[in-house]
């Protein structure tokens, strides 16, 4: 290629002052008709010329080939109907674009997805980070609209080049949604937490029925005004975290179920513990239990001890006793449903409760309540418990023996895989814990047998009684444990658990499904009793099923670790458990809104005069046609998009070749002034 090219002996502004000071001289000459200014004109035009030092300059050039960069969006969104194939249509025509032209490279990102959702400008700038600048042709995002990282201006990607967006996915389709606008972080167990929730539906007005579910137990439903915002109430079942799924019904258009359904996390925090402790007499174990509760901070402890039944008699003045009067009617009539557990401590049947009372707390026990009785020599006899209605309830009946010779508790293979004694300290096949040294013969009615005398008696029973639990220890003497009494025993850490498991902590129930998941990997946890557990079903968030099988690990507890991809809530059921665990976030952003949407990246076509269009789903989506364009010119049209020829190349070799050679010029130069020195001395 030939050029004509100026290399100026001086700059270009000194040139420019000195050519014009000369031509006003002139001027002013040819003005007052002076000879000889037309020769000198013409010299000082040759003298700039020799300054501006013209060349031809003959250059051997390699174009370099402009850069379009295609971004596509594979994110979860991507999945519903036809949309990944028409972004693959419009990506295989870029390809066939480029490789027919050899003027055109072609960079190829994906949008990547995390938990924030679509990282679409992510791709983008690490795609124009790998470019030259000057040699972009363009940037096409294939995408259906839906992006979460998109910058608030279009200055914040620096581009000089055609923003165009290919929109996948059918515009005119509608699609229901369920959104949790509001949601408590905690909730005390046992109440109800707020949320507000809103259905958005285009499609049409009215009502829609929403349904509450418990970790996957059965569903609470609610009908809510579309459109709306509305609040409604949900029960916290347990301590802990709480997995609480609301599902709305499919409308008449329907994108994806996946946003019909939301799910958060409640964390669930007791108030303090209401505990009645009712000590029947005075006795070495009564101090144990009360230090016992009064160490826990969160449990409120009301304690009687029955010191001075009213069948008793002797001389002492009645205004001499450190007594009240026992609170019957109020504790077990009108009050009893406040407590969270009832524990009656070596009580024995006197006249101070009638039968009817403990016909109330045996209700109270099959409507949800806790009940723990430790069995002293009353409970043998005439006095006993057993001899109330509080029968119903109990799981052991006394045989009316009673042992005072020493023994040392052991657990049962049941209680070795209950949560309530596995694994408590000294608690081998051999224990090593103290001696009590009474145990009151029963038997067995129900329930778990979990700690049992040497020769088989039971000790400690629990039992499921209604909907609520009862415990029973056939023995006063547990608190030799708490004294060190031959090296003690777990007192402490075993009755929390019993208090604990009577109270339903889900941490302590025989049978547990547990799930979580962390780095990829799905966490799965069963505790039973049975000598199997039951095959694991797993339903996936995308609706696939699964079913796999649990490895124990000891004591009747099994778990299984699944790999695990994705966003939302896979199902686990084992037997008749289930429970729920979250993949990636609970509610993901990406699949908030499914509908395809020109709005979050319309600032970024605009600024860089690109184009929109709406292709549609599948392979034979209505892509826009690809065009070359000159830089300046229109870069998309109703139907077609452009890519700019920025004409880049590199220079292999140059030749210079000077236009006013130095010798021709002075003497062209000096016959021009001598000319006009002549002419003006005539």
């Amino acid at each position: 290629m030939t050029a004509l090219d100026f290399a100026p002996l001086l700059p270009w502004t000194v040139i420019a002052g000195l050519a014009g000071f000369a031509l006003l001289a002139t001027l002013a000459g040819a003005l007052q008709r002076l000879s000889g200014w037309i020769w000198r004109s013409l010299a000082i035009a040759g003298i700039t010329l020799v300054l501006a030092n013209p060349s031809l300059v003959e250059e051997e050039r390699d174009p370099l080939a402009d850069v379009a960069i295609l971004v596509t969006d594979r994110s979860a969104s991507m999945n519903v109907g036809g949309r990944n194939e028409a972004a693959e249509a419009m990506a295989e025509a870029l390809r066939r674009e480029a490789e027919s032209d050899p003027l055109l490279d072609l960079i190829e990102v994906e949008a990547s997805e995390s938990a924030d959702g679509t990282m679409l400008f992510d791709g983008i700038n690490a795609a124009l980070a790998s470019a030259p600048p000057d040699r972009i042709a363009g940037v096409v995002a294939v995408t259906d609209g839906q992006i979460h990282d998109a910058p608030s201006s279009p200055d914040a990607i620096n581009l000089d080049a055609p923003f165009h967006h290919v929109m996948t996915g059918d515009v005119s389709a509608g699609d229901r949604r369920l959104v949790i606008e509001e949601a408590p972080r905690y909730g005390i167990v046992g109440n109800t937490v707020q949320f507000v929730i809103r259905v958005e539906d285009e499609s049409m007005q009215g009502t829609a029925m929403v349904s509450f579910r418990f970790e996957g137990g059965d569903p609470q439903t609610h009908r809510i005004p579309i459109g709306r915002s509305t609040r409604v109430e949900v029960p916290v079942e347990r301590r802990g975290q709480n997995v609480i799924e609301a599902e709305v019904e499919a409308g008449p258009q329907e994108l994806s179920l996946i946003n019909n359904r939301a799910a958060v996390s409640v964390n669930g925090v007791r108030d303090r513990l209401r505990v009645l402790l009712v000590t029947g007499e005075p006795h070495n174990g009564a101090r144990a239990w009360r230090d016992l509760l009064k160490s826990d901070p969160s449990v409120d402890l009301v304690h009687f001890t029955i010191l001075r039944p009213p069948d008793r008699r002797d001389a002492t003045p009645v205004e001499e006793l450190a007594l009240i009067g026992f609170p019957v009617q109020e504790l077990f009539v009108e009050r009893l449903s406040e407590f969270d557990l009832v524990i009656f401590d070596r009580y024995r049947r006197r006249n101070i409760m009638p039968p009817l009372y403990f016909d109330y707390i045996a209700r109270y026990v099959e409507n949800g309540g806790a009940l723990l009785v430790t069995a002293g020599p009353p409970f043998a006899g005439a006095p006993s418990l057993y001899r109330t209605p509080l029968a119903a309830v109990l799981p052991v009946r006394p045989t009316g023996y009673i042992t005072e010779n020493g023994f040392t508790p052991e657990t049962t293979d049941t209680g070795m895989r209950h949560p309530v004694t596995a694994g408590l300290d000294g608690g081998a096949e051999t224990p090593q814990w103290g001696r009590w040294l009474r145990h009151i013969h029963g038997t067995a009615l129900g329930g778990e047998t979990l700690l049992e005398t040497p020769d088989g008696d039971p000790l400690l029973v629990v039992q499921r009684s209604g909907e609520g639990r009862a415990a029973i220890v056939m023995s006063d003497q547990t608190w030799l444990w708490a004294r060190g009494f031959e090296g003690g025993g777990p007192y402490a850490e075993m009755f929390r658990r019993v208090a604990h498991w009577l109270m339903r902590e889900p941490e302590l129930d025989e049978e547990r499904l547990t799930a979580f998941a962390t780095d990829g990997e799905l966490h799965v946890d069963r505790v039973t009793l049975a000598d199997q557990a039951p095959p694991l079903e797993i339903t996936w968030p995308d609706g696939r099923t699964d079913t796999a099988t649990m490895a124990e690990i000891g004591n009747g507890r099994y778990e299984t670790r699944l790999s695990a991809e994705g966003s939302g809530l896979v199902r686990l059921r084992s037997g008749q458990l289930t429970t729920v665990a979250a993949l990636g976030p609970i509610n993901p952003a990406e699949y908030a809104d499914l509908r395809p949407t020109r709005d979050l990246l319309e600032p970024f076509v605009a600024a860089g005069l690109g184009g929109s269009f709406a292709v549609g789903d599948g392979a034979d989506a209505n892509l826009p046609n690809l065009r070359r364009t000159r830089a300046g010119a229109d870069q998309a049209g109703r139907n077609w998009l452009g890519l700019t020829r920025n004409e880049r190349y590199i220079v292999r070799t140059s030749t210079r070749i000077p236009l006013l050679p130095g010798l021709p010029v002075v003497l062209v130069l000096a016959f021009l002034l001598g000319l006009g020195w002549w002419r003006e001395g005539r």
